[in-house]
């Protein structure tokens, strides 16, 4: 591996053109072929084996010509203070705002408010439901118009309206200016590093590039993969945190490199051999943790994890290739200020922060142990807590006219009325469908917890109808899950009854159905991704124990990040800080997405400090000193890219949607624990207790194991020692620039 990398690297370095253009060249056709494609499909969230589902396809069986998924406008109207909807004037204007609103070509159906006894006890408020025959992304311009000019015609006539469902709602972007707050902050972090314009510029200049052809290339194949844009958000985050950090370690150990002494094209070769070695290994672990979300059996998450996992993948193959190829063209401009000046380079030194935090932590082990282990046990005590669901309209800011018309609706007809359970009833086998229908509809509406039924609507062969109960408790409520599960339960007797089968659907039931299925494939995911990587580390290490402590390591800051979502997003602890407006149930992809991503990069900082380490300890040094030499010569460049990572992913908690805003949030506090307390004090504190036996590894399974050469053992064939240093601005004898 090592080998092959470094001839790949000095094979860069000299045919540098031809790199560059290369990746130029894929870059213009990803871009063009986006350009040309077609547009790519709603991807939509549909999730194979729940009950949910079933129903919703039923509905799309039973129900031509209506899309079960068809956009919805809740057009809610309220009464000026003292006033009543009901008044005559009022009423007036509701009834024409709902004809003018029926008028749209797209328009599957209007009700009106007083007709369908869709007014509060109070008669304060009151509100028609318009729904469509296609999905909202699929609306025209005409469609939306002709609903915005009804409602501004109420609103004129002095009641105040707002618009729920999704027929009009704002797509707020992902993260807004994230990704530009992130690469300015990520540039930053890098000047401070490297010294050096250039070394900071070259790894936000590839990691950019990076992202351009990945993003590219998904919306050139969205409409062959059913990808689209949303699919694209995960692997913009990874392409450019990854893209950075890769770059970061090969330009790092390119500097080291030439303050060995070594020529610009030989610290090229061994930068890619050595870091690129451990950067191949990061993108790998990343690449399964990805992968392996296709496990959970969400097809909108599969498509997610394989969009960015190609992403890392492009990450990588750029930082063994175009980087090299890059300093090829400017070998000294990436070297530090003072070397350049002084035509000189000074290797690390042997006292710098990170051999002194080191050596700190190999005199007091058990302390700094103890200490991180206890520290991140309390913070993810919350995760004991934890309530899964999927954020509606009341997690979205009170600006938005979606969150008003949900706050009006819950407080004239009750705090379940945002969150109807649909009921599909398949009565094609029952003597009489209507009298099957109707015992049904009886049995649900005497369920503790329901407040009311509406009317059941049959399909056009009369054998198939769907109702909605209320429950009396909002969308996110415990109790609106245990209501759920009762009436399911209560299943096989009410069918007995009917002679009739029902299914139990809508948004709320969705969202548990979604939680559930997660939760029971959350085990069999960690066991797949755990797993993989422990072989791989494996592998890379040479070590029984090296790799397990990784994996429980990363348990430790996977929950403690898991716990800090819980504490800010369903808590309400430091929620405004963050600009969360409304708490309440975890998304249910959270806990996947935090696995999943975290694990991956955890087990790149496993591998870049670590693989150092293990190239100390077999080159000669003892296990103590190998972990000193180890932080020498990483954990500058450790904290240099966790912090570039926290700075991508914090960008993201400005977005207005809420999910984008919780992962931001989850995927940087958990790289904030895993750098800096796992990997910086724990797993310094463990391979100092184990001393020799944690490089340990029986005979008979070292024999069976494949040798993969990371630590650059073989290079010592292929690359003469350095006799004397070459001095900044010299050229190699093959002609090179030296600028």
């Amino acid at each position: 591996m090592a080998t092959f990398l470094y001839r790949l690297g000095r094979l860069a370095f000299r045919w540098r053109w031809y790199v560059a253009l290369w990746w130029v060249a894929i870059l213009v056709a990803a871009g063009f072929s986006a350009a040309k494609a077609p547009t790519a499909p709603d991807d939509g969230f549909s999730m194979p084996g729940i009950e949910s589902q079933k129903a919703f396809d039923l509905l799309e069986q039973r129900f031509p010509g209506s899309s079960a998924d068809g956009a919805v406008a809740r057009i809610v109207f309220i009464a000026p203070d003292g006033q009543k909807v009901t008044a005559a004037g009022n009423k007036a204007a509701i009834d024409k705002t709902v004809d003018e609103a029926a008028e749209g070509s797209q328009v599957a159906g209007a009700v009106n408010p007083f007709q369908a006894k869709a007014v509060s006890k109070d008669a304060s408020t009151a509100y028609a439901t318009v729904t469509f025959k296609d999905k909202a992304d699929d609306l025209t311009d005409a469609s939306k118009k002709t609903l915005e000019d009804a409602v501004h015609q109420a609103q004129e006539a002095g009641l105040t309206v707002e618009v729920g469902g999704d027929a009009l709602a704002t797509q707020p972007s992902a993260g807004g200016a994230a990704e530009a707050i992130g690469i300015a902050i990520a540039a930053v972090v890098l000047l401070i590093t490297f010294g050096s314009l250039a070394a900071a510029g070259l790894p936000l200049l590839t990691a950019v590039l990076g992202v351009g052809v990945s993003m590219a290339s998904i919306l050139a194949l969205g409409s062959t993969f059913g990808l689209s844009e949303t699919t694209g958000t995960l692997a913009t985050m990874l392409g450019l945190a990854c893209g950075i950090d890769y770059a970061l370690f090969v330009v790092s150990r390119y500097r080291e490199e030439r303050a060995k002494g070594h020529a610009p094209r030989e610290a090229a070769g061994l930068a890619a051999g050595t870091a690129g070695s451990a950067v191949v290994f990061a993108g790998l672990t990343v690449v399964i943790a990805l992968a392996g979300l296709s496990v959970v059996g969400i097809p909108m998450l599969t498509k997610m994890g394989l969009a960015a996992a190609g992403a890392v993948v492009v990450a990588v193959l750029i930082s063994l290739t175009l980087v090299p190829a890059i300093l090829g063209f400017w070998p000294n401009a990436v070297l530090p200020r003072s070397a350049r000046k002084r035509g000189k380079i000074e290797q690390a030194d042997a006292h710098n922060g990170g051999s002194r935090w080191a050596r700190l932590v190999v005199r007091h082990p058990i302390p700094v142990l103890l200490l991180g282990v206890v520290g991140l046990g309390v913070i993810a005590t919350p995760v004991m807590d934890l309530q899964l669901g999927m954020p509606g309209d009341e997690a979205k800011p009170t600006s938005s006219t979606e969150r008003r018309a949900y706050d009006a609706l819950a407080e004239g007809f009750g705090p379940g009325f945002n969150g109807p359970l649909t009921i599909v009833v398949d009565a094609r086998d029952a003597e009489n469908p209507k009298t099957a229908v109707s015992t049904i509809s009886k049995e649900i509406a005497a369920t503790d917890g329901v407040v009311s039924v509406s009317p059941a609507r049959f399909n056009p062969d009369g054998d198939t109808a769907v109702f909605s109960a209320t429950p009396s408790t909002s969308p996110t409520d415990e109790k609106t899950k245990d209501l759920v599960q009762t009436i399911r339960g209560e299943r096989p007797g009410v069918e007995s009854e009917s002679g009739a089968s029902f299914e139990v659907t809508g948004t709320t039931a969705l969202n548990i159905d979604v939680a559930q299925k997660v939760q029971d494939a959350l085990i069999p995911y960690l066991a797949v991704v755990v797993g993989l990587a422990i072989v791989l580390l494996l592998l890379v290490f040479r070590s029984l124990l090296v790799p397990l402590k990784a994996a429980l390591g990363f348990l430790l800051s996977v929950l403690a990040a898991l716990g800090s979502v819980i504490a800010v997003f369903q808590q309400g602890h430091g929620a405004e800080l963050l600009g969360v407006e409304q708490t309440g149930p975890i998304m249910s992809l959270m806990p996947i997405f935090l696995v999943g991503i975290v694990f991956g990069l955890a087990m790149d900082y496993e591998v870049f400090l670590v693989s150092r380490m293990r190239e100390a300890y077999v080159h000669g040094d003892r296990p103590g000193q190998a972990i000193v030499t180890g932080f020498r010569y990483s954990a500058r460049v450790v904290v240099a890219a966790a912090l570039i990572m926290m700075a991508v992913f914090s960008g993201f908690v400005g977005a207005q949607d809420s999910m984008i805003k919780m992962i931001g949030f989850g995927l940087a506090i958990a790289v904030l624990f895993d750098a800096f307390i796992v990997r910086m004090a724990i797993v310094p504190a463990v391979l100092a207790l184990l001393g020799d036996k944690a490089w340990y590894l029986p005979r008979r399974l070292d024999r069976l194991l494949p040798h993969v050469d990371v630590e650059g053992e073989t290079l010592g064939r292929e690359v003469p020692a350095p006799s004397a240093l070459v001095p900044v601005g010299r050229p190699e004898p093959e002609p090179v620039p030296v600028r």
